[in-house]
Protein backbone atom coordinates (compact mmCIF):
# COMPACT_ATOMS: atom_id res chain seq x y z
CA UNK A 1 0.00 0.00 0.00
CA UNK A 2 1.43 3.37 -1.05
CA UNK A 3 1.21 6.28 1.35
CA UNK A 4 1.32 9.64 -0.40
CA UNK A 5 1.39 13.17 0.97
CA UNK A 6 0.19 15.99 -1.28
CA UNK A 7 0.74 19.45 0.16
CA UNK A 8 -1.31 22.27 -1.30
CA UNK A 9 -4.07 19.75 -1.94
CA UNK A 10 -6.83 22.38 -2.02
CA UNK A 11 -4.85 24.31 -4.61
CA UNK A 12 -5.32 24.21 -8.35
CA UNK A 13 -2.67 21.65 -9.27
CA UNK A 14 -2.81 19.78 -5.96
CA UNK A 15 -6.54 19.08 -6.11
CA UNK A 16 -6.31 17.85 -9.69
CA UNK A 17 -3.42 15.58 -8.74
CA UNK A 18 -5.36 14.07 -5.81
CA UNK A 19 -8.36 13.36 -8.04
CA UNK A 20 -6.11 11.66 -10.58
CA UNK A 21 -4.46 9.53 -7.88
CA UNK A 22 -7.83 8.48 -6.48
CA UNK A 23 -8.87 7.35 -9.96
CA UNK A 24 -5.62 5.61 -10.84
CA UNK A 25 -4.35 3.98 -7.67
CA UNK A 26 -5.51 0.97 -5.69
CA UNK A 27 -5.21 0.57 -1.91
CA UNK A 28 -3.35 3.86 -1.51
CA UNK A 29 -3.47 6.21 1.46
CA UNK A 30 -3.50 9.82 0.31
CA UNK A 31 -3.11 12.63 2.83
CA UNK A 32 -3.65 16.23 1.79
CA UNK A 33 -2.47 19.36 3.60
CA UNK A 34 -3.46 22.95 2.86
CA UNK A 35 -3.64 26.09 4.98
CA UNK A 36 -6.66 27.39 3.01
CA UNK A 37 -5.32 30.94 3.12
CA UNK A 38 -7.25 33.86 1.67
CA UNK A 39 -4.76 34.81 -1.07
CA UNK A 40 -7.72 34.19 -3.35
CA UNK A 41 -11.37 33.16 -2.90
CA UNK A 42 -11.44 30.38 -0.28
CA UNK A 43 -14.79 29.14 -1.60
CA UNK A 44 -12.96 27.97 -4.73
CA UNK A 45 -10.60 25.91 -2.56
CA UNK A 46 -13.58 24.45 -0.71
CA UNK A 47 -15.18 23.58 -4.05
CA UNK A 48 -12.05 21.67 -5.08
CA UNK A 49 -12.02 19.79 -1.79
CA UNK A 50 -15.69 18.89 -2.20
CA UNK A 51 -14.89 17.41 -5.61
CA UNK A 52 -12.17 15.29 -4.01
CA UNK A 53 -14.48 14.20 -1.19
CA UNK A 54 -17.16 13.16 -3.67
CA UNK A 55 -14.67 11.10 -5.64
CA UNK A 56 -13.15 9.54 -2.52
CA UNK A 57 -16.57 8.59 -1.15
CA UNK A 58 -17.59 6.56 -4.20
CA UNK A 59 -18.02 2.87 -3.29
CA UNK A 60 -16.20 1.97 -6.49
CA UNK A 61 -13.78 4.02 -8.51
CA UNK A 62 -12.89 3.85 -12.19
CA UNK A 63 -9.31 2.82 -12.76
CA UNK A 64 -6.90 3.32 -15.63
CA UNK A 65 -4.87 0.37 -14.35
CA UNK A 66 -5.57 -2.54 -16.69
CA UNK A 67 -4.90 -5.04 -13.89
CA UNK A 68 -7.85 -3.74 -11.88
CA UNK A 69 -11.26 -4.79 -13.24
CA UNK A 70 -13.68 -1.94 -13.95
CA UNK A 71 -16.02 -1.34 -11.05
CA UNK A 72 -13.89 -3.03 -8.39
CA UNK A 73 -13.34 -1.14 -5.13
CA UNK A 74 -10.18 0.93 -5.31
CA UNK A 75 -9.50 0.63 -1.59
CA UNK A 76 -8.00 4.12 -1.50
CA UNK A 77 -8.32 6.30 1.57
CA UNK A 78 -8.27 10.08 1.56
CA UNK A 79 -7.83 12.44 4.50
CA UNK A 80 -7.38 16.18 4.61
CA UNK A 81 -5.50 18.21 7.20
CA UNK A 82 -6.00 21.94 7.40
CA UNK A 83 -2.59 23.23 8.35
CA UNK A 84 0.49 25.09 7.22
CA UNK A 85 3.70 23.44 6.07
CA UNK A 86 5.52 26.25 7.90
CA UNK A 87 4.25 24.60 11.12
CA UNK A 88 7.16 22.25 11.82
CA UNK A 89 5.43 20.37 14.63
CA UNK A 90 2.47 19.57 12.36
CA UNK A 91 4.68 18.32 9.52
CA UNK A 92 6.84 16.23 11.85
CA UNK A 93 3.73 14.65 13.38
CA UNK A 94 2.21 13.81 9.98
CA UNK A 95 5.40 12.12 8.79
CA UNK A 96 5.89 10.22 12.04
CA UNK A 97 2.29 8.94 11.98
CA UNK A 98 2.07 8.03 8.30
CA UNK A 99 5.55 6.97 7.10
CA UNK A 100 4.94 8.34 3.62
CA UNK A 101 6.42 6.60 0.59
CA UNK A 102 6.05 9.55 -1.78
CA UNK A 103 5.70 13.25 -1.02
CA UNK A 104 4.52 15.82 -3.56
CA UNK A 105 5.09 19.34 -2.29
CA UNK A 106 2.82 21.73 -4.18
CA UNK A 107 2.10 24.07 -1.27
CA UNK A 108 3.54 27.50 -1.96
CA UNK A 109 2.67 31.14 -1.91
CA UNK A 110 2.16 31.77 -5.61
CA UNK A 111 2.17 34.93 -7.68
CA UNK A 112 4.97 37.16 -8.95
CA UNK A 113 3.43 40.57 -8.30
CA UNK A 114 2.14 39.65 -4.83
CA UNK A 115 5.69 38.78 -3.79
CA UNK A 116 6.52 42.47 -4.13
CA UNK A 117 3.61 43.45 -1.88
CA UNK A 118 3.85 40.72 0.77
CA UNK A 119 7.31 39.10 0.87
CA UNK A 120 6.76 37.56 4.32
CA UNK A 121 4.27 35.04 2.94
CA UNK A 122 6.85 33.74 0.47
CA UNK A 123 9.59 33.27 3.05
CA UNK A 124 7.22 31.43 5.40
CA UNK A 125 5.63 29.07 2.89
CA UNK A 126 8.18 28.66 0.12
CA UNK A 127 11.36 28.56 2.20
CA UNK A 128 10.57 27.64 5.81
CA UNK A 129 7.75 25.35 4.73
CA UNK A 130 9.91 23.55 2.18
CA UNK A 131 12.72 23.24 4.72
CA UNK A 132 10.26 21.54 7.08
CA UNK A 133 9.31 19.07 4.35
CA UNK A 134 12.97 18.28 3.64
CA UNK A 135 13.76 17.77 7.31
CA UNK A 136 10.77 15.47 7.68
CA UNK A 137 11.93 13.45 4.65
CA UNK A 138 15.38 13.25 6.23
CA UNK A 139 14.14 11.85 9.54
CA UNK A 140 11.36 9.74 8.00
CA UNK A 141 12.94 8.37 4.82
CA UNK A 142 10.81 8.50 1.67
CA UNK A 143 11.14 6.84 -1.71
CA UNK A 144 10.72 10.10 -3.59
CA UNK A 145 10.12 13.80 -2.94
CA UNK A 146 8.59 15.62 -5.91
CA UNK A 147 8.22 19.39 -5.58
CA UNK A 148 6.96 22.32 -7.58
CA UNK A 149 9.49 24.74 -8.94
CA UNK A 150 8.58 27.33 -11.57
CA UNK A 151 9.47 28.68 -14.98
CA UNK A 152 10.08 31.98 -13.16
CA UNK A 153 13.53 30.72 -12.10
CA UNK A 154 14.73 31.48 -15.64
CA UNK A 155 14.32 35.18 -14.90
CA UNK A 156 15.33 37.42 -17.75
CA UNK A 157 17.13 34.70 -19.72
CA UNK A 158 17.34 35.76 -23.36
CA UNK A 159 18.03 32.27 -24.75
CA UNK A 160 14.86 30.38 -25.67
CA UNK A 161 13.54 27.80 -25.27
CA UNK A 162 14.47 27.58 -21.59
CA UNK A 163 16.47 24.45 -20.81
CA UNK A 164 17.21 22.91 -17.42
CA UNK A 165 20.87 23.13 -18.50
CA UNK A 166 20.65 26.95 -18.52
CA UNK A 167 22.02 29.01 -15.64
CA UNK A 168 19.28 30.41 -13.42
CA UNK A 169 21.20 32.87 -11.29
CA UNK A 170 19.25 36.05 -12.04
CA UNK A 171 15.71 35.90 -10.63
CA UNK A 172 13.62 39.01 -11.22
CA UNK A 173 11.14 38.45 -8.37
CA UNK A 174 11.24 37.18 -4.80
CA UNK A 175 8.86 34.40 -5.85
CA UNK A 176 11.41 33.22 -8.42
CA UNK A 177 14.21 33.45 -5.86
CA UNK A 178 12.29 31.25 -3.40
CA UNK A 179 11.67 28.64 -6.09
CA UNK A 180 15.35 28.62 -7.03
CA UNK A 181 16.17 28.23 -3.34
CA UNK A 182 13.92 25.15 -3.23
CA UNK A 183 16.03 23.55 -5.95
CA UNK A 184 19.24 24.36 -4.04
CA UNK A 185 17.80 23.04 -0.77
CA UNK A 186 16.69 19.84 -2.49
CA UNK A 187 20.10 19.30 -4.06
CA UNK A 188 21.77 19.74 -0.68
CA UNK A 189 19.46 17.23 1.04
CA UNK A 190 19.79 14.78 -1.84
CA UNK A 191 23.57 14.95 -1.50
CA UNK A 192 23.80 14.85 2.29
CA UNK A 193 21.03 12.38 3.07
CA UNK A 194 20.56 10.43 -0.19
CA UNK A 195 16.94 11.61 -0.56
CA UNK A 196 15.64 11.17 -4.13
CA UNK A 197 14.19 14.52 -5.18
CA UNK A 198 12.70 15.79 -8.42
CA UNK A 199 11.84 19.44 -9.05
CA UNK A 200 9.31 20.37 -11.72
CA UNK A 201 9.43 23.77 -13.36
CA UNK A 202 5.82 24.47 -14.31
CA UNK A 203 5.02 26.85 -17.16
CA UNK A 204 1.86 29.02 -16.83
CA UNK A 205 -0.66 26.42 -15.69
CA UNK A 206 -4.31 27.05 -16.55
CA UNK A 207 -7.66 25.29 -16.67
CA UNK A 208 -11.05 24.90 -14.93
CA UNK A 209 -11.18 25.96 -11.26
CA UNK A 210 -7.77 27.56 -11.61
CA UNK A 211 -6.30 30.48 -9.72
CA UNK A 212 -8.33 33.69 -10.08
CA UNK A 213 -5.13 35.76 -10.05
CA UNK A 214 -4.00 34.20 -13.33
CA UNK A 215 -4.58 36.29 -16.46
CA UNK A 216 -7.18 34.10 -18.17
CA UNK A 217 -9.34 33.96 -15.03
CA UNK A 218 -8.88 37.60 -14.04
CA UNK A 219 -9.59 38.77 -17.59
CA UNK A 220 -12.83 36.78 -17.63
CA UNK A 221 -13.97 38.26 -14.32
CA UNK A 222 -13.26 41.80 -15.49
CA UNK A 223 -14.84 41.41 -18.92
CA UNK A 224 -17.99 40.03 -17.30
CA UNK A 225 -18.17 43.14 -15.11
CA UNK A 226 -17.60 45.42 -18.09
CA UNK A 227 -14.18 46.46 -16.78
CA UNK A 228 -11.04 47.05 -18.83
CA UNK A 229 -8.34 44.38 -18.99
CA UNK A 230 -4.67 45.39 -19.05
CA UNK A 231 -2.39 43.59 -21.47
CA UNK A 232 1.19 44.01 -20.28
CA UNK A 233 4.23 44.92 -22.36
CA UNK A 234 1.80 46.30 -24.95
CA UNK A 235 0.87 42.74 -25.86
CA UNK A 236 4.46 41.76 -26.68
CA UNK A 237 4.63 39.01 -24.07
CA UNK A 238 4.65 35.32 -24.89
CA UNK A 239 3.66 32.61 -22.47
CA UNK A 240 4.07 28.85 -22.66
CA UNK A 241 0.60 27.92 -21.40
CA UNK A 242 0.23 24.40 -20.00
CA UNK A 243 -3.17 22.84 -19.34
CA UNK A 244 -3.54 21.43 -15.84
CA UNK A 245 -4.23 17.84 -17.00
CA UNK A 246 -0.89 17.85 -18.82
CA UNK A 247 0.83 19.08 -15.66
CA UNK A 248 -0.80 16.31 -13.61
CA UNK A 249 0.15 13.68 -16.19
CA UNK A 250 3.76 14.81 -15.89
CA UNK A 251 3.67 14.71 -12.08
CA UNK A 252 2.15 11.22 -12.00
CA UNK A 253 4.81 9.85 -14.31
CA UNK A 254 7.62 11.52 -12.39
CA UNK A 255 6.29 10.29 -9.02
CA UNK A 256 6.67 6.68 -10.15
CA UNK A 257 10.30 7.02 -11.20
CA UNK A 258 12.62 8.46 -8.57
CA UNK A 259 16.20 9.42 -9.45
CA UNK A 260 18.45 6.43 -8.86
CA UNK A 261 20.61 6.26 -5.75
CA UNK A 262 24.27 5.78 -6.74
CA UNK A 263 27.69 6.04 -5.11
CA UNK A 264 30.50 8.15 -6.51
CA UNK A 265 34.18 7.25 -6.75
CA UNK A 266 34.65 8.67 -3.25
CA UNK A 267 32.06 6.26 -1.88
CA UNK A 268 29.68 9.10 -1.09
CA UNK A 269 26.19 9.42 -2.60
CA UNK A 270 25.81 11.05 -6.00
CA UNK A 271 22.78 13.26 -5.36
CA UNK A 272 19.65 11.42 -6.57
CA UNK A 273 18.40 14.74 -7.86
CA UNK A 274 16.58 15.79 -11.03
CA UNK A 275 14.92 18.88 -12.52
CA UNK A 276 12.45 18.91 -15.41
CA UNK A 277 10.46 21.51 -17.32
CA UNK A 278 6.77 20.81 -17.84
CA UNK A 279 5.53 23.16 -20.54
CA UNK A 280 3.65 23.07 -23.79
CA UNK A 281 6.66 24.12 -25.85
CA UNK A 282 4.49 26.49 -27.89
CA UNK A 283 4.63 30.03 -26.50
CA UNK A 284 1.58 32.10 -27.36
CA UNK A 285 1.49 35.84 -27.91
CA UNK A 286 -0.74 37.48 -25.30
CA UNK A 287 -2.88 39.20 -27.92
CA UNK A 288 -3.53 35.86 -29.63
CA UNK A 289 -4.29 34.32 -26.24
CA UNK A 290 -6.82 37.06 -25.47
CA UNK A 291 -8.43 36.56 -28.88
CA UNK A 292 -8.89 32.82 -28.28
CA UNK A 293 -10.16 33.44 -24.74
CA UNK A 294 -12.81 35.90 -25.86
CA UNK A 295 -13.97 33.57 -28.64
CA UNK A 296 -14.37 30.71 -26.20
CA UNK A 297 -16.15 32.87 -23.61
CA UNK A 298 -18.69 33.86 -26.25
CA UNK A 299 -19.00 30.25 -27.43
CA UNK A 300 -19.71 29.07 -23.85
CA UNK A 301 -22.29 31.78 -23.29
CA UNK A 302 -20.28 33.53 -20.61
CA UNK A 303 -20.30 36.73 -22.69
CA UNK A 304 -22.84 37.85 -25.30
CA UNK A 305 -22.21 37.49 -29.03
CA UNK A 306 -22.05 41.25 -29.55
CA UNK A 307 -19.56 41.98 -26.73
CA UNK A 308 -17.25 44.88 -27.65
CA UNK A 309 -13.84 43.50 -26.67
CA UNK A 310 -11.83 46.33 -28.19
CA UNK A 311 -13.53 48.80 -25.85
CA UNK A 312 -12.39 46.74 -22.86
CA UNK A 313 -8.71 46.20 -23.72
CA UNK A 314 -5.80 48.45 -22.79
CA UNK A 315 -2.15 47.90 -23.70
CA UNK A 316 0.16 48.86 -20.82
CA UNK A 317 3.92 48.65 -20.03
CA UNK A 318 5.65 45.66 -18.48
CA UNK A 319 5.13 45.21 -14.73
CA UNK A 320 7.99 44.76 -12.19
CA UNK A 321 8.92 41.09 -11.79
CA UNK A 322 7.43 40.02 -15.13
CA UNK A 323 9.41 38.57 -18.00
CA UNK A 324 8.61 39.01 -21.71
CA UNK A 325 8.76 35.33 -22.70
CA UNK A 326 8.44 31.88 -21.16
CA UNK A 327 9.23 28.94 -23.40
CA UNK A 328 9.90 25.40 -22.18
CA UNK A 329 12.37 22.95 -23.61
CA UNK A 330 10.69 19.77 -22.34
CA UNK A 331 12.78 17.28 -24.31
CA UNK A 332 14.22 15.77 -21.11
CA UNK A 333 10.71 14.99 -19.85
CA UNK A 334 9.90 13.29 -23.14
CA UNK A 335 13.20 11.40 -23.11
CA UNK A 336 12.88 10.06 -19.57
CA UNK A 337 9.11 9.68 -19.24
CA UNK A 338 7.78 9.47 -22.79
CA UNK A 339 5.49 12.44 -22.28
CA UNK A 340 5.03 15.87 -23.81
CA UNK A 341 2.07 18.17 -23.02
CA UNK A 342 -0.52 17.81 -25.77
CA UNK A 343 -3.61 19.90 -24.99
CA UNK A 344 -3.88 22.99 -27.21
CA UNK A 345 -4.60 26.45 -25.85
CA UNK A 346 -7.98 26.59 -27.58
CA UNK A 347 -9.00 23.21 -26.21
CA UNK A 348 -7.91 24.18 -22.71
CA UNK A 349 -9.56 27.61 -22.74
CA UNK A 350 -12.75 26.00 -24.07
CA UNK A 351 -12.83 23.69 -21.05
CA UNK A 352 -12.17 26.65 -18.76
CA UNK A 353 -14.96 28.73 -20.32
CA UNK A 354 -17.42 25.83 -20.00
CA UNK A 355 -16.46 25.33 -16.36
CA UNK A 356 -16.73 29.07 -15.64
CA UNK A 357 -20.24 29.11 -17.10
CA UNK A 358 -21.35 26.14 -15.01
CA UNK A 359 -19.68 27.35 -11.80
CA UNK A 360 -20.68 31.00 -11.80
CA UNK A 361 -23.71 30.72 -14.11
CA UNK A 362 -23.37 34.30 -15.28
CA UNK A 363 -26.43 35.92 -16.84
CA UNK A 364 -26.66 35.71 -20.61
Amino acid sequence: MKKILVTGSAGFIGSNLVKRLLKDLKDATIVGVDNMNAYYDVSLKKYRLQEIEQLASLPTAPSSDATVPDGSPSGNTWSFVRGDIADKALIDRLFAENHFDVVVNLAAQAGVRYSIENPDAYIQSNMIGFYNILEACRHNPVEHLVYASSSSVYGGNKKVPFSTDDRVDNPVSLYAATKKSNELFAHCYSKLYDIPTTGLRFFTVYGPAGRPDMAYFGFTNKLLKGETIQIFNYGNCRRDFTYVDDIVEGIVRVMAKAPERKKGEDGLPIPPYAIYNIGGGQPENLLDFVQILQEELVRAGVLPQNYDFDAHKKLVPMQPGDVPTTYADATALERDFGFTPKITLREGLRKFAQWYKSYYNPAQ
